[in-house]
């Protein structure tokens, strides 16, 4: 029970590495509040944890403002937010990416960040206290060709990471991210392109543990990166990627 009489927010939380740690927050004590734009997947989530469900558009500052509104109504002071929402685009030359795609991405994996801080970092600093996760990716740290765009969104929320980390940290904030490879999520056929055993096979041979990553394996670690177990630990960017990086 590390996170007993705590209440978290988890965004894009209805199904892959955020449900994962939705799971693992509620099994830890926490009540949490379960953001996404699958409402009716966050809505059967949420009754399997004892959540409560909000569909919310990371991308929208109106969408943002109504889900702290919210919030604030439904758990008081937000103890923990975890910006897990993101997207990607097809593999292709970096040229060939439309706009379209790319402001999409940029703005659910980026601004999306920009927002929950600008509507949810007054209040925790002036409780004195907080944790914030973004779930960040290999991609960022070591990147794949043609996510060219989706790699450098995730480099952004890296850095992000580390300068919320310094300017928060002497109101009690703290700040950090997590680095999985791919996982089981609705986001791998994406990642690759097509799913083949071909494809799955040389994929895995990068990560030198042989196995993707899971939403438990996510869970695990933000649980203990928003627990405080951690009050020492801001601004590091945890790679949970059986060795991909290395």
């Amino acid at each position: 029970m590390r996170l007993e009489g705590k209440s978290a927010i988890v965004t894009g939380g209805a199904s892959g590495f955020g449900a994962g740690i939705v799971r693992k927050f509620a099994a830890e004590g926490a009540k949490v509040l379960i953001a996404d734009l699958n409402k009716d997947l966050a809505e059967d989530i949420a009754r399997q944890v004892g959540g409560v469900a909000l569909k919310v558009d990371v991308s929208s500052r109106e969408s943002v403002q109504s889900l702290a509104e919210t919030a604030s109504g439904v758990l008081g002071q937000v103890d923990i937010l975890v910006n897990n929402a993101g997207v990607t685009h097809l593999p292709m030359p970096l040229q060939d990416v439309s706009e379209e795609d790319f402001d999409k991405v940029f703005s659910v994996n980026c601004k999306s960040v920009y927002l929950t801080s600008r509507y949810f970092v007054p209040a925790m600093a002036d409780a004195g206290k907080g944790a914030i996760l973004n779930v960040a990716s290999t991609a960022g740290l070591s990147p794949r060709p043609r996510l060219n765009w989706y790699n450098a969104s995730k480099g952004w929320m890296i850095t992000a990471t580390k300068t919320m980390a310094v300017e928060l940290a002497p109101s009690g904030v703290r700040v950090n991210a997590i680095c999985p490879v791919a996982g089981e999520t609705p986001l791998l056929k994406s990642f690759m392109g097509e799913d083949t055993p071909e494809i799955r096979a040389k994929f895995l041979s990068t990560i030198p543990i042989g196995r993707f990553s899971t939403p438990e394996d996510m869970g695990n670690a933000a649980c203990f990166l928003c627990s405080d177990e951690a009050s020492m630990i801001t601004g590091a960017a945890l790679e949970v990627d059986g060795g991909r990086c290395v």
